[in-house]
């Protein structure tokens, strides 16, 4: 049977609101984030994507290409599951942050995909002055999202903001840094690291009016130590950004999602953003992060020499967390979709997300985040 898409799922939510909730119905909506990993088109363009092309180094394909676009799609239309003993509804995400895109015209292709034309994708996409030309962007259903406005906002960070021991090492490790590391760095000009554009998008959910700010925070190329200023500055920003909305309006609601290319626990996220892993520590204007009580529970995203962690992450103002109010958009549960499909099988890196590979055309190095937002029906 043909499933619509509906706000209107019937769902059991005692645990939230005690048993008398059994009788009540509420319209439901998810938000996600993926990192796509190198999504990238089989046109030569001038971003510096020589190793994306059919003689590449990666051998892409436009064969190669249609399966990734139609393993995405896979993962994308099963996001948003709602599940209550042997009863369950589902839908793609009605928002979708995304990360490691070329360019607007991979995420058109992506949301023509058969498996999800059904969901009426609209786009908002800019390019971003990173090395490889990777993006972010994000995917919203018309049917529920209209956007109101919408811009790209720079980061502007340099190699003379680090520490005169940071810059010690850096001259060490330039070479690797150079190799490794999606950031352009201009040296005539201060140093200065270009690095993917946070977006800022407002609009109204179903009437309702909330922001997302899409982020792909600066990698760790070089070291953790050596680039996590580039990360507190990244996180500053989007702090910055956060606050300019609640100059505005002090109850705006908010969602940061992205790769952070940090966890709950690092300086960029704790302090410079001040997200709280408890509900009952966020203030007013404050931000909560669901996904720290999964990183302590040894959750992950992406793995690195067996070691998980996660990058990936969805944190949000304080509005969205008011108990016992769901008259309007609230916070109701986070996850990470992981489904076996998505695993690799076989080999030194059985257990990790199944990723692309010479040999395989996979979904990508990173699982994707969502979290799901209630309202009543009345």
């Amino acid at each position: 049977m043909k499933i619509k898409k509906s706000i209107a799922l019937l769902i059991v939510l005692s645990s939230i609101l005690g048993a008398k909730a059994q009788e009540k119905t509420y319209a439901v909506h998810t938000v996600a984030f993926w990192n796509l990993e190198n999504l990238f088109d089989t046109i030569n363009q001038p971003n510096n994507d020589e190793e994306w092309l059919p003689k590449g180094a990666q051998n892409w394909t436009g064969e190669r290409y249609k399966q990734k676009l139609k393993n995405l799609g896979k993962v994308i239309s099963g996001i948003g599951k709602v599940e209550q003993g042997k009863q369950g509804s589902h839908s793609a995400p009605t928002l979708l942050g995304c990360s490691e895109i070329e360019n607007r015209g991979v995420l058109e292709d992506l949301v023509r995909d058969s498996q999800l034309t059904a969901f009426d994708y609209g786009v908002v996409h800019f390019d971003s002055p990173d090395k490889r030309g990777i993006d972010v962007g994000l995917l919203y259903q018309k049917k529920h999202f209209k956007p109101t406005s919408y811009k790209n906002i720079p980061l502007y960070i340099y190699s003379k903001d680090l520490t005169a021991r940071d810059k010690e090492k850096a001259g060490k490790e330039k070479k690797e840094q150079e190799e490794a590391t999606d950031d352009k760095t201009d040296d005539a000009q201060g140093s200065r690291i270009y690095t993917r554009d946070q977006l800022l998008v407002t609009g109204l959910l179903d009437g309702e009016e909330i922001s997302i700010i899409v982020c792909h925070w600066p990698s760790r190329s070089g070291g953790e130590k050596k680039s996590a200023p580039y990360r507190e500055a990244a996180a500053r920003l989007t702090r910055k950004i956060t606050d300019s909305l609640q100059t505005i309006n002090p109850d705006a609601k908010v969602i940061i999602l992205g790769d952070l290319n940090d966890g709950s626990f690092n300086k960029s996220v704790k302090v410079e953003i001040g997200a709280k892993g408890k509900k009952e520590k966020v203030e007013a204007k404050g931000i909560y992060n669901p996904f720290e009580e999964m990183a302590n529970k040894g959750h992950g995203t992406i793995a690195y020499r067996d070691a998980w962690d996660i990058f990936d992450i969805i944190m949000f103002t304080q509005p969205f967390i008011k108990e016992n109010d769901y008259s309007s958009w609230r916070y109701w549960k986070a996850g990470i979709y992981n489904k076996p499909f998505m695993i690799t099988t076989v080999g030194q890196y059985k257990g990790y997300p199944l990723r692309h590979s010479l040999t395989e055309v996979g979904y990508s190095d990173h699982f994707p985040v969502y979290i799901y937002l209630i309202k009543e029906k009345r």
